[in-house]
């Protein structure tokens, strides 16, 4: 559970409403009932919605993957209900995740996702639930989903031919490289044409925040992915690396020095920034980070744990339902135009992620401030008070 003793105290939380937040509203649990060619075992799907405080819809990803759980689909849902809550959305808190192997033929994915479609049907017609991309999805396994229901509002981060949103795809790189560079400029005073930059992780969110990042000018100088990654003291050309990731298939054996994911997150930089998957930094190499700023691409990269390690050794991490909130703001904009058929430029999407994440940082910012807590905690919290006034207001306390 994110909420501590702390933040209840400063929330002045009711305590029927910490008990509200202390578990998930509900859970689906089930197994995908038709045939997959080449799938010989049961593949199953969970649906957690956190809270419907804000909601519904729930909205969260579908996250793919052979060894997703159901706890960690709950941790992920949790995440997305303080995520929509500070970024003031009128969604609640939701995840699913598919428990399937994300490499497999990509005929193969799309019976899957249908299939998929097909047994969370009165979820995602009554618009309960509203799915996105994550881990091991992305706009060809959502045009799946929607070709079983027929709504463009019943998902999001769809191909742009059926009501996808220009911008979408590149969404949360957006917002991530948008909080690192104003993270930059507030906490270690300088420009991030001036920042030395490693990520992990070169998915979508990895590869765009690099992309991005590179535009503005910031010299990255170590990138991986699951195999391993590069280093290079004199900063990555990203383009290059994105020529040799499509014909490779990875980063790892680009160029410069050869490194660990491991040995990436323990490098002298002054920008960190995991974007890869949960759990990477952890009590185990929390001591050994030693760049000053850590920007949380993907979710939960960092362990409560590892989280006590780094304040204590004043490094500043900016959490990731603040710095990665792009994509679901992007959602929202697609969601609300799958409504009422309106449109939007690219330009215009990514200028509605960038004020709507400025707007949540300076509030997080002045809150940490004015009250001496972390930046995780201040976000948190304000989040918290908005998903409390709201419960208020249903008449749910």
């Amino acid at each position: 559970m994110l909420l501590d003793e702390e933040i209840v105290k400063l929330v002045g939380m009711p305590e029927r409403a910490y008990k509200l937040l202390s578990e998930p509203d509900r859970i689906i649990r089930c197994r995908i009932r038709r045939h997959i060619p080449g799938v010989n075992s049961f593949i199953y799907v969970y649906l957690v919605y956190h809270s419907a405080a804000r909601g519904p819809p729930g909205k969260g990803g579908v996250r793919m993957s052979s060894d997703v759980t159901l706890e960690e689909v709950a941790q992920l849902a949790e995440i997305m209900t303080y995520k929509n809550a500070l970024m003031d959305l009128p969604f609640g808190g939701a995840k699913s995740g598919i428990v399937a192997d994300s490499n497999l033929p990509p005929d193969v994915k799309h019976l899957i996702m249908t299939a998929y479609a097909h047994e969370l049907k009165n979820e995602l017609l009554s618009g309960h639930y509203v799915p996105a991309p994550d881990i091991g999805t992305g706009p060809s396994e959502m045009a799946a989903i929607f070709g079983e229901t027929h709504l463009r509002e019943s998902v999001t981060g769809k191909p742009i031919g059926i009501g996808g949103l220009p911008g979408r795809r590149e969404a949360t790189g957006y917002g991530v490289s948008v909080i690192s560079e104003r993270s930059v400029q507030e906490f270690l005073e300088k420009d991030i044409s001036d920042a030395t930059v490693a990520v992990q992780g070169f998915g979508n969110v990895g590869s765009w925040t690099c992309e991005f990042l590179s535009k503005m000018g910031a010299k990255i100088v170590a990138v991986s992915d699951v195999r391993g990654g590069s280093f290079c003291k004199d900063g990555i050309n990203i383009e290059e690396l994105k020529n040799y990731f499509q014909k490779a298939g990875t980063v790892c054996g680009f160029g410069g020095s050869q490194i660990t994911n491991q040995e990436l997150l323990e490098l002298d930089v002054d920008l960190l920034i995991p974007a890869a998957v949960g759990g990477v930094i952890h009590a185990g190499n929390a001591a050994k980070i030693r760049a000053d700023l850590i920007v949380e691409g993907a979710n939960a990269p960092v362990t409560k744990e590892a989280d006590e390690v780094l304040l204590k050794n004043k490094k500043i991490v900016v959490p990731d339902f603040l710095a990665n909130a792009g994509g679901v703001v992007a959602s929202y904009i697609e969601w609300r135009e799958g409504k009422s058929g309106a449109k939007t430029k690219k330009e215009e999407t990514y200028a509605v992620i960038k004020e709507t994440l400025m707007e949540a940082f300076e509030e997080t910012l002045q809150f940490s401030v004015s009250k001496d807590i972390s930046l995780r905690k201040s976000a948190l919290a304000l989040a918290a008070s908005r998903i409390v006034d709201t419960m208020y207001a249903r008449g749910w306390l």
